[in-house]
């Protein structure tokens, strides 16, 4: 958006004005608005009552000069920085209807100038007023727990590892993990969720959520600007303060339109100019209704209303959107590449069989197992643990500890060194285990495989499963009626894991067995070939590719910070379904802008002749003024509605899901790109 002035002060500093002194400086505003609007009344009403003339004009100056003195001060400065706006132009068709002393129009005009601004300048300033608000939702008190003490403490004083409590109908104040109590808690203000969630000893719980039930009590693992509310906090000023090309482009022309208007009007004025003072009185008026009618004003709120209303839709459906330029590229999207576990899985990891090498014992196998992978975050890691610990298995003392990413890690324990990790690393390791490795394959064939070595010695692997989204199906089908060309795995997990997921979701290619940056460098070819691209990931590995994409999704603001960061779409919950959505928003967004812009051209042009050749009057032309904002603002709003029916279309195709089966379309091989029939 231009940089719109009111009263001298600019849109961008109004919306700014966060707190109880902005808000009074909208209202100072509007006070002189409605005092100036109220004299033009009057000037009015006494025409209509016969009064003299010049009579009905003092109010009509009074109230031009008091509305049109501070636009002018705000175009002076648009004038001085070389910058000037359609404001500018206005400001210039009021000051040459004074001249020619048509007040009432000089005066209306100035009112509409006012209204428009302060219309615009209240939404900026009610934006930052969501933010605040979203932000007030963390509480500034903490109840910190000393020695099994309460002690209140302000939000500062809460470190990561401290345990705080919150009480029934509280918000969290910190970001933490339940460590007593269990409770319902509404992430609403984070997911859009309306239904709570269930919270027990080890779940995660996030600031500005709401406790609903129970007194619970939390190890803080994120304050301040690192919890996830923080984050959203953080993306939504991102994408405020973002400037796309494209509206870069069309501020750039508007301020090129601008000096072409003013060399229209003067040619207005010149060619028609010629005669008596009458004649010269109405060329006069012509040339200020011309300037009103081709101002900019409509076309320069065509792109941001827009973006606006498309940004609020996201949000409300728990879809937070970076940087407007995400939300174009996102419309031209050919090509689709998803993560398998986490992303078309839940990633939610059991234990489904224990495959110990020849002569080891199952339970040495996963005592093992668990030894190595107690300090790992990885998925598969913690639902061994869990495993083990329901075996009563305790994890040993470890004096060491190294994670080699992609690969697997390494453990230095009392008794050696373990090795948990991918089969192909062991081998690496230790090449004369690779038959056991294959014998104990096979065993776990179509299962995600964890190998575990002790001292060089191969002791087997452990074979989990995590279960397949079930909206993955009909988000692959939804992409594809949307025009999506190609979709493909992309995963470091097995070929035999990948191939069962392709299988069940109907891909292209599945890339399995893929480091970081082989996922990377594939897309990066994918990318040079000219495929516009869209990634969705949450893990750490998945970040180079999510910052490589045309458009890079994270799932769910818990997931790897790196994912996060890298992204510019990040969904707070993990429906896959919103992928699709993304696409079709885009896609809208787009048209409703063209459609914006379009019709202010239009307008204008169509105005500019009825101006010139005296088809329309001073009045007339702001009305048309009027009609420009108007249809920008009601159509840009039409985004607004689009997601409404995203939510209950959610419900009802949980409900029928259970008895849904979906037919798998086509599925890939490892490093081939040609579809095959599933």
């Amino acid at each position: 958006m231009s940089d719109l002035t009111i009263a001298g002060v600019s849109t961008e500093e109004v919306a700014l004005a966060t707190d109880t002194l902005g808000a009074q400086r909208l209202e100072r505003r509007l006070f002189i608005a409605l005092a100036g609007g109220v004299l033009l009344i009057v000037s009015l009403i006494a025409r209509w009552l016969g009064q003299h003339e010049q009579i009905a004009q003092i109010p009509a100056a009074l109230g031009a000069a008091i509305l049109a003195v501070p636009l002018f001060m705000g175009a002076w400065k648009e004038v001085i920085n070389g910058k000037p706006s359609s404001d500018t132009l206005a400001c210039l068709a009021v000051f040459g209807a004074i001249a020619i002393e048509y007040y009432l129009a000089a005066g209306f005009l100035a009112l509409i100038l006012w209204t428009a601004n302060l219309t615009f300048s209240r939404t900026a300033w009610g934006a930052q007023r969501a933010i605040r608000g979203l932000v007030e939702l963390t509480p500034d008190i903490a109840r910190l727990l000393v020695e099994g003490n309460e002690q209140e403490v302000p939000l500062s004083k809460v470190k990561v590892g401290d345990v705080v409590r919150v009480r029934p109908g509280e918000n969290l104040p910190v970001d933490g993990k339940v460590i007593h109590g269990s409770s319902n808690i509404n992430q609403a203000s984070l997911t859009g969720e309306a239904v709570p969630v269930s919270a027990t000893i080890g779940t995660d719980v996030y600031a500005g959520t709401s406790n609903l039930t129970s007194q619970i009590d939390i190890k803080v693992t994120a304050v301040a600007g690192e919890t996830t509310i923080g984050k959203v906090e953080e993306l939504i000023r991102e994408a405020e303060s973002a400037k796309t090309q494209k509206q870069a482009l069309i501020e750039q022309l508007a301020s090129y339109y601008v000096y072409v208007v003013l060399m229209v009007a003067v040619l207005v004025w010149f060619f028609t100019s010629k005669g008596d003072e009458a004649v010269r009185n109405e060329a006069s008026v012509r040339a200020i209704t011309a300037l009103v009618v081709t101002c900019p004003g409509a076309l320069l709120i065509s792109y941001p209303s827009a973006m606006v209303a498309a940004f609020a839709t996201a949000a409300r459906l728990g879809i937070m959107i970076k940087q407007t330029k995400t939300l174009e590229a996102a419309a031209d999207i050919d090509t689709v590449i998803l993560d398998k576990t986490g992303t078309l899985t839940t990633g939610v990891f059991a234990v489904s069989k224990l495959a110990p090498a020849q002569g080891v014992e199952g339970a040495a196998l996963l005592q093992a197992a668990a030894d190595g992978e107690q300090h790992s975050n990885h998925p598969l890691a913690k639902s061994i643990l869990e495993t083990a610990l329901q075996a009563r298995i305790k994890p040993c003392k470890v004096n060491s500890f190294e994670e080699a990413q992609g690969r697997g890690v390494i453990a230095a324990v009392d008794k050696g060194e373990i090795r948990v990790g991918r089969a192909s690393w062991l081998i690496e390791a230790n090449p004369s285990i690779r038959d056991a490795v294959k014998e104990v394959q096979a065993k776990i064939e179509g299962m995600s495989g964890v190998h575990v070595m002790s001292n060089g010695k191969y002791l087997g692997a452990v074979g989990l499963e995590d279960k397949l989204r079930a909206e993955a199906p009909e988000t692959i089908a939804k992409m594809r009626r949307l025009g999506v060309r190609r979709i493909d795995i992309f995963t470091g997990d097995r070929l035999a894991v990948a191939i069962r997921v392709g299988k069940a979701v109907g891909v292209d290619s599945i890339e399995a067995e893929c480091l970081p940056e082989e996922k990377h460098a594939q897309l990066d070819y994918m990318v040079k070939k000219g495929h516009r691209t869209l990634v969705v990931g949450d893990g750490i590995n998945d970040g180079p590719m999510l910052a490589t994409a045309d458009v890079g999704v994270a799932m769910g603001m818990s997931g790897s910070d790196i994912a996060t960061n890298s992204a510019g779409i990040t969904l707070m919950n993990d429906d896959l379904r919103h992928i699709p959505f993304i696409l079709e928003l885009a896609r809208k967004n787009r048209g409703i802008i063209a459609l914006n812009i379009g019709f202010s051209l239009i307008l204008a042009v169509v105005g500019l002749a009825l101006a010139a050749t005296g088809r329309i009057n001073l009045f007339a032309a702001l009305v048309l003024y009027v009609v420009g904002y108007i249809f920008v603002i009601a159509n840009s709003t039409r985004l607004i509605r689009f997601g409404e029916g995203f939510s209950e279309q959610e419900h009802a195709r949980r409900r029928v899901e259970a008895g849904k089966i979906v037919k798998p379309t086509r599925a890939g091989s490892s490093k081939v790109a040609q579809p095959s029939p599933a």
